[in-house]
């Protein structure tokens, strides 16, 4: 990373779920701070197209939960683009409904991308970065991660699992300078909101919160753009967090009263 706490122009960044949402803003966003970005995702045509607008960005289709896909295209980048510098776990699913009627299979999937997606991309990237003693890995959780949320069980979990394996890999990667942050949005103005939303007054109602869900509003009042979650993720990324890792950083506008 740069003496001037920018992304270092050149950097080998991998960023998943590089098709849309907040994994489109944050290859967007490396993109213009000068890094070299593998764009991974499962949809192929997608994940071009959003490459090929930003230029100098690489499109890859990975399936996350796929460790030896995983392993093939992180082989793949370094001897097309070089050594990774960056990690960026954005690459999630859904998961939505009461905990006793969520489905075996269901539960599974849930994990194999949210929780197993992670594990695999940064085992791949991290006996990479060992011997180099360098690099920085943010896992793109969510604040339903450390809240509960009704019928978010799954989902939820699958976030915690996430984001709990990214900070104890922090400590383990200490030692060789490797520092291993999170990035836990809140609402945030994706596809994937927007497929939660009933009726026409969606983002009002996620703004305004839900006493019968248990759920408070965002005090803030208003949803976050996918640039917001980018922006924290460059900013872990770069030199102006050199002595920060093992952290989980909200973005949610307040909707948690984190203290």
């Amino acid at each position: 990373m740069a003496g001037d706490g920018a992304v270092t122009d050149g950097v080998v960044a991998v960023v998943t779920g590089a098709a849309q949402g907040i994994g489109e803003a944050v290859a967007r966003a490396l993109t213009g701070a000068g890094a070299r970005v593998a764009a991974l995702d499962i949809d192929t045509e997608r994940v071009e197209r959003v490459a090929a607008g930003l230029g100098t960005a690489i499109a890859y289709t990975c399936q996350v939960a796929d460790s030896a896909a995983v392993d093939d295209v992180i082989a793949r980048v370094e001897t097309g683009l070089g050594p990774i510098g960056l990690l960026v776990n954005v690459a999630g699913v859904p998961c939505s409904g009461p905990a006793v009627t969520i489905g075996d299979d269901e539960w599974a999937h849930t994990f194999a991308v949210n929780a197993g997606g992670v594990f695999h991309l940064c085992r791949a990237v991290a006996r990479r970065m060992i011997p180099r003693r360098s690099g920085a890995i943010v896992t793109v959780s969510s604040n339903a991660a450390g809240v509960p949320r009704v019928n978010m069980a799954a989902y939820a979990a699958s976030k915690a699992a996430a984001a709990q394996f990214t900070k104890c890999l922090g400590l383990e990667l200490a030692p060789y300078g490797i520092r291993c942050n999170v990035v836990s949005p809140g609402s945030t103005d994706t596809p994937m909101q927007r497929a939660l939303w009933t009726g026409e007054h969606g983002a009002r109602a996620v703004i305004d919160g839900s006493p019968a869900a248990f759920r408070v509003g965002i005090p803030l009042g208003r949803l976050a753009a996918p640039e917001d979650i980018a922006d924290a993720v460059l900013f872990l990324a770069s030199d102006h967090a050199r002595h920060i890792t093992m952290q989980d950083l909200y973005v949610d506008g307040g909707a948690t009263l984190r203290s």
